[in-house]
This record gives structure tokens, C-alpha cells and sequence, in this order.
């Protein structure tokens, strides 16, 4: 296995240097050009005084430039540091102000972003500016040697849990994006991958990789609208595409409602939240292609667990598994712990996930007990996420163990009562946390994102439920919503959520009379 994507980069801009690479709305690049424009930059950089270790940020929306920093920082050994153009000032000005770049590229109409930065780096203006500055710089690759374990990437989490954190990740953990492609998901060199996720993402910008690991074309897009990815499959031939969840619900939804559905697609790869089995049905229904669930995080470097096509089959001997991630893949250790006790649980029983492979980072940027808190002395990383094993070895994901509810002393999982929630018709989107009762503690509050014109009742839901759970596991309350509270990637916020739920019992109080 190469253990650099850069390497990859190279033999194809030599093997098959005129082929398709990345493209992007009128931009196509050949792998020759995008080696090309990566020296370039690498150039660039080194003349700018910039060497190993140097944070180079970027603050752009999707688009090659991010792949040129990319395979620069490679070749040159510095970390790339994508910011991500949807926080606001103050967020962005406390990354900035954590990651200490050295020089930072930034597309113009975004500026105003980095009006709270106290100390600016380097800035050099995308666009024409950019092109400039890159191709005044010679095409000669630099060249300079890196250590499979050197940081290449500095990707900040999306804060779920706290402020976000710088993870770092190595040459060697991105690269195993190539052997992903090639021997769990069926890219080759004739495959055309449209990524839908914003590159400031591991879902993003690890994603995008596995065409490009492979020798295969790459097709970038801004903003996942239903009709804009039906035409991109089929003007560009797309063979494999990752969605979220609700991206794919308005996917199936667009096609059910009379859309047209291209053919050619050979594989959609599904993660970053949890899927309901009926959208799941409904989705393989519309597109008739194979499906893929992925497992994993930005400080594993992507997927770690997935569910192949085979086990996708509703109605084949195994059709419990479709509520399952899959298995680990080969380079993967995966354990199930008790957090409290620190010893493995029994098959079938709820624990935590931890991961063991090359693909781990390194630690969090600046942050030793935070980094300590997450990695243990054996190496092991606490993902916080709860899930039971079957004899099988198929991981089944409960949950984030800070979202379980405790009520009356029973621990209760919300993805569990989501997923029932999801199968009922009338219910498109579906977030479940835990409130305040005076007598178990808490109980569930399921809100509720109705699907079609006429929306259920709160009693026709909690009736639903209980009809297929324990009683103590269902709601005792429904919140019907327009919105649930999501970052870039699709993954919902339960932390806002909370925070929304408290202001609402907070305005429903009645005034103090003083």
C-alpha cells in the first residue's frame, strides 16, 4: 500500500496523464494538470518561506484549489488547515487563533469572516491573484521526504461536543483512502465519484480521495440539490456517490415525485448519521443500485466500519442487518467497552466503540489532556459511541453515550426510538433527546419534522411507538418542527437542540410576579 495519496498522484500523472482527475462546475483537470498546479504551489509556498510543519489554512467554498493545497502541503511536508466557511467571525477567528497558520488562502467574498482575526498570517487572495502567485512558481516537484506518521492535515471537529478541536492527521491514516477505494468499495480507474460533502470535512475531502486513489475521475459540487446531482450523474457518468441521510430522503423524494432517476449508478455510500430502514427501502426502490453504509469519524480519517452491498438485502436471510454499520475493516481493531469498568462487554451487550489502526490521529493540536482523555496508553480511540456486537461480528450503533437518556434508572437510546419513529409514514425527519421529569429524571421528547401535507398527532406517534417498544423507552412528549439544528456535513446538532428545548420550557414558564 502506498503509504502517501501523493505517491498515487504522481504514478497516474505519469501512467495516464491526460485522464479526467477533478472537475468542477467549467473546471476539468487531467491528473497531469493537478500534479502540475500542486508543484506549483508547493513552490510557491517554500518561496514563501513556508517548510515542515507550517499550517497553511484555506477558507474557500468547494473547489480544486483545495486539492492543489492538498498535494502541495504533501510534497513539502506542511499540514493543510481547512476552515469551514459556515462559522461564523468569532469561530473562525478562535481556529485561526488555535492553529497559528503561516499563510492562508481565501476567496474574496469571504473576508469578512476573518474581520475577528487579531493577528492575520500571509493571505493570498483565490482567483486571479492565486493563479498568479501558483504559476510563477516552477512545475518541478519539490519533492521533499515525509514519514508516513507526520501530520499532513489539521481537520477542526464541528464542535458537537465543545468548542471545536484541531485533529491531526498523518500520510499514512489519509492514505488508506486508497485501499477503501479499491478493495471495500469497487473503485478503479474507469469510476467517477460525485462528492456532495464541503472539503472542509473528512466526509469531504477524504471522501473525494477514493476516485482519485485509483486512477478514476472526481466530480466536485457546492450544494447537494436534488436536481443538480440527478444531472451531474448523468452528464458525467457518476459510478459512486456518499450521501447523508437526509440528503438521500430528498433524493428519494425528488424521485418519487416524478424526478428523473439517471442510470449508471453503481454504488451510494450512506454515513455521518444514522439511516431509518424505510428510507433505506425506499431508496434502494428508486435508484436500484448497491448500497454501502460507512463507520467512522474525522479522528479515525474517515470510515472504519461498513456494511457491504450483500448484507443490504431486506428481504434475504439477514435482514436485521440492514440497522447495522457492518463489520471493521481489515486494518481495524475494533473493541466494545464498558467505560465505567474499562473491560470488555459481553457479545450483545451496549459498550463504547473504540478503534485501534493506523488511520487514528495523532491527537488533538495543543490539547494533551484532551488528547489523553480520547487515546489511551494502549493506543485504543474513545469514539463516545455506544453500540452492541452480534455473533457475527456486525456492529449495531446505539448511540453517543452522552445522548442516552436515564429514565427511572433504564438507559434509553434515542437512535433506537428515531429509527421506529422513521418507519412511520408521516414523519420525515426525526431527533429524539431527553427532558427533565420530576419523577425518572428524564424522559424522551421526540421532535418531529412531518412528511407530506397532513401531519400526525402526538398521541397517533406515542401510540406508534408503543406498539413496538417498551413503554418506559417511548416519548411522553412530540415537538413538531420545520428544522432540526444540523452542521455542514448533515449531522445533527443534539447539543443546540437541547439548548433550543430549554429556551422553550424557559418561555413557556409564567412571569415572576416581584
Amino acid at each position: 500500500m502506498a503509504q502517501h495519496l501523493v505517491d498515487l498522484l504522481r504514478r497516474f500523472a505519469s501512467e495516464t496523464p491526460d485522464a479526467p482527475c477533478l472537475a468542477h462546475e467549467a473546471t476539468l483537470l487531467s491528473f497531469a494538470e493537478l500534479d502540475s498546479r500542486s508543484n506549483r504551489v508547493a513552490n510557491a509556498l517554500v518561496a514563501d518561506g513556508i517548510g515542515a510543519g507550517d499550517r497553511i489554512a484555506i477558507l474557500d467554498r468547494t473547489a480544486p484549489e483545495t486539492y492543489e493545497l492538498f498535494f502541495a502541503c504533501a510534497k513539502i511536508g506542511a499540514i493543510m488547515m481547512p476552515l469551514n466557511w459556515r462559522l461564523s467571525a468569532r469561530e473562525i477567528a478562535g481556529i485561526v487563533a488555535d492553529g497559528s497558520p503561516s499563510a492562508m488562502l481565501v476567496v474574496p467574498d469571504l473576508l469578512p469572516l476573518l474581520g475577528e482575526v487579531a493577528s492575520r498570517p500571509r493571505q493570498i487572495e483565490l482567483g486571479a491573484p492565486y493563479a498568479a502567485w501558483r504559476d510563477a512558481a516552477s512545475d518541478i516537484d519539490p519533492a521533499k521526504p515525509q514519514a508516513a506518521g507526520d501530520p499532513l492535515l489539521l481537520l477542526y471537529t464541528s464542535g458537537t461536543t465543545g468548542a471545536p478541536k484541531g485533529v491531526m492527521l498523518t500520510h499514512e491514516g489519509h492514505a488508506y483512502n486508497g485501499r477503501i477505494a479499491g478493495e471495500a468499495w469497487d473503485f478503479s480507474q474507469d469510476s467517477v465519484n460525485l462528492v456532495a460533502m464541503p472539503l472542509f470535512h473528512i466526509g469531504g475531502i477524504g471522501y473525494g480521495m477514493m476516485a482519485l486513489s485509483q486512477g478514476g475521475h472526481t466530480v466536485l459540487m457546492q450544494q447537494p440539490d436534488p436536481a443538480l446531482v440527478m444531472d451531474l450523474i448523468a452528464r458525467h457518468r457518476v459510478t459512486h456517490a456518499f450521501f447523508v441521510p437526509t440528503v438521500i430522503q430528498r433524493l428519494v423524494e425528488h424521485a418519487e415525485q416524478g424526478g428523473t432517476v439517471p442510470t449508471g449508478l453503481e454504488y451510494m455510500i450512506y454515513g455521518a448519521s444514522p439511516i431509518g430502514e424505510s428510507i433505506l427501502r425506499r431508496a434502494m426502490k428508486a435508484f436500484g443500485c448497491r448500497f454501502t453504509h460507512a463507520y467512522g469519524m474525522t479522528e479515525t480519517s474517515g470510515t472504519v466500519v461498513t456494511l457491504p452491498p450483500q448484507d443490504h438485502d431486506p428481504d434475504g436471510p439477514n435482514p436485521g442487518r440492514l440497522r447495522s454499520c457492518g463489520k471493521p475493516l481489515p486494518w481495524v481493531d475494533l473493541a466494545l467497552i464498558n467505560p465505567a469498568t474499562g473491560e470488555p462487554v459481553a457479545t450483545g451487550e451496549v459498550g463504547e466503540i473504540r478503534i485501534k489502526s493506523p488511520m487514528n490521529m495523532l491527537g488533538y493540536w495543543h490539547k494533551p489532556a484532551e488528547t489523553a482523555a480520547t487515546i489511551t496508553p494502549g493506543g485504543w480511540l474513545c469514539t463516545g459511541d455506544a453500540a452492541w456486537q452480534d455473533a457475527d461480528g456486525y456492529v449495531y450503533i446505539h448511540d453517543r453515550y452522552k445522548d442516552m437518556i436515564v429514565s427511572g434508572g433504564e438507559n434509553i437510546y434515542p437512535a433506537e426510538l428515531e429509527n421506529v419513529l422513521l418507519a412511520h409514514p408521516q414523519v420525515g425527519e426525526i431527533a429524539v433527546i431527553g427532558t427533565s421529569h420530576p419523577r425518572w429524571g428524564e424522559t424522551p421528547r421526540a421532535y418531529v419534522i412531518p412528511r407530506g401535507d397532513t401531519a400526525p398527532s402526538e398521541a397517533e406517534l406515542i401510540a406508534f411507538t408503543r406498539e413496538r417498544l417498551a413503554h418506559y423507552k417511548c416519548p411522553t412528549s412530540v415537538v413538531f418542527v420545520a428544522a432540526l439544528p444540523r452542521n455542514a456535513s448533515g449531522k445533527l446538532l443534539k447539543r443546540d437542540l437541547r439548548l433550543l428545548d430549554q429556551q422553550r420550557a424557559d418561555d413557556a414558564k409564567p412571569p415572576t410576579v416581584g
